[in-house]
């Protein structure tokens, strides 16, 4: 019956640590998931802004007069 004395409080704090790692460890995963369905929408939008009138991509180009400024 020592040995368990002993050893319960290590024990106890180890499972507490092992816990709060395993929920810091979630919170980061699901951080990163929601963060990437987050880029690819924000992706997802800046491309069909980017789509011209007929659905060629819009090169952002002004009509001057040839050479770039205007």
């Amino acid at each position: 019956m020592e040995y368990v004395a002993v050893l319960l409080p290590s024990l106890v704090v180890g499972l507490l640590f092992w816990f709060a790692m395993k929920s810091i460890f979630n919170a980061d995963k699901s951080e990163r998931q929601a963060e990437a369905r987050a880029q690819a929408e924000a992706d997802a939008r800046s491309a069909e802004t980017n789509q011209g009138p007929n659905g060629a991509p819009n090169t952002g180009t002004n009509a001057g007069n040839g050479n770039g400024t205007n």
